[in-house]
């Protein structure tokens, strides 16, 4: 496994962590991202969860389209279900034909089947499964408006300010928003509160009515100590992802928004994980030393654009069925437009909205 490295003259003094790789990394997050300005819904932020640090941040609260991110609350509802003992892992769920009827990408349910929980949790994971998200959906909430007013409820609960979701999939929808901070607080949310339920995040495949369903997550392949989270793509929100990685047993969560292609998306993902590993170690032994944390990653990203700040500021409080692991009712009725999305859905009205939901 490799992971995104760089090297190069950044102007950072020695004395700063004695990282100038770690500000030719930082260095290249952002330009890739000042350099693509007139691309609109572009964020970044990484966060070290042992500290609960942000060490690095882009547009972290501008509203964006989550695209499958989405599924991530979706998921953390059907965790805090099977906690609650009201599901399990076994039980199986009705297909309606309006789950069935879901755009790509979809598993093919077909209305009057059943699908046990346990996959329709690896179908959201992997596939990115939007009628699979819906089976959940309706099964939870009844309709999947009713549990989108559940996704809502959750998100004010764990301090979303800026999210607001219409569907369970991601499925396009100007009234469907989401900013990079607060996918990351959910994000390290799931993983706080249902570790018992983590490790379906590092799942690469499984197996469906005798066909094996393969994951969008190509980067947990190629990236040393990635073990989750979760993919999204609409032609309007651009290539998303939510990340997980570990090593030495320190733990970051990241997550981007708006990238051009998955390979730049992975890409810059990767440098994020890496610049963040690289500070925490060395904010982890200034601090055995007895010495402050020089806040490097701030006047670099500051140097080089005036939206981007990465002060270290507080984080949200952290965070087998032939299944393959790395390493180890119906909708109705419509929700009036608000302000906030509004604009989004103004701002972004030239991209062309695409069907499916997922890379």
């Amino acid at each position: 496994m490799t992971s995104s490295s760089a090297a190069g003259n950044t102007g950072v003094s020695p004395e700063s962590f004695s990282s100038s790789r770690l500000g030719a990394l930082l260095a290249i997050t952002l330009l890739w991202l000042v350099a693509s300005v007139a691309h609109a819904g572009q964020a970044a932020i990484v966060v070290d969860a042992t500290t609960g640090r942000v060490l690095g941040q882009v547009n972290a609260d501008e509203q964006n389209y989550p695209a499958s991110l989405t599924k991530m609350m979706t998921l953390y509802l059907t965790f805090r279900e099977l906690k609650a003992g009201r599901l399990t892992l076994e039980d199986n769920l009705p297909v309606s034909r309006w789950a069935a009827d879901r755009e790509p990408s979809k598993l093919g349910l077909r209305p009057g089947q059943t699908i046990t929980v346990q996959d329709c949790i690896l179908a959201m994971v992997t596939k990115s499964a939007n009628d699979a998200a819906t089976v959940a959906a309706e099964s939870i909430g009844g309709t999947e408006t009713g549990f989108a007013d559940m996704m809502n409820a959750q998100a004010a609960l764990l301090g979303m300010a800026g999210t607001h979701f219409d569907n369970a999939s991601g499925l396009p929808d100007p009234r469907n928003v989401s900013t990079a901070r607060d996918l990351l607080t959910l994000a390290m949310a799931l993983y706080r509160d249902f570790p018992q339920y983590a490790h379906y995040f590092s799942t690469t495949q499984f197996t469906f009515e005798g066909r094996v369903v393969h994951g969008h997550n190509h980067l947990m392949d190629r990236y040393d100590g990635m073990d989750g989270l979760k993919t999204g793509y609409t032609a309007a929100s651009g290539f998303n992802l939510a990340s997980t990685a570990v090593r030495d047993g320190h733990r970051l969560f990241a997550v981007v928004l708006g990238g051009r292609t998955a390979n730049k998306r992975d890409s810059l993902m990767a440098s994020l994980l890496d610049a963040g590993f690289e500070q925490s170690e060395a904010a982890a032994a200034l601090a055995a030393a007895g010495q402050p944390p020089t806040g490097v990653a701030h006047r670099v990203l500051a140097a080089l654009s005036p939206i981007a700040s990465a002060e270290a500021d507080p984080a949200p409080a952290s965070a087998p069925r032939r299944v393959k692991h790395r390493g180890a009712a119906r909708r109705s009725g419509h929700r009036p437009h608000h302000h906030a999305a509004k604009q989004l859905a103004d701002r972004k009205s030239k991209r062309t909205t695409s069907k499916g939901s997922d890379d």
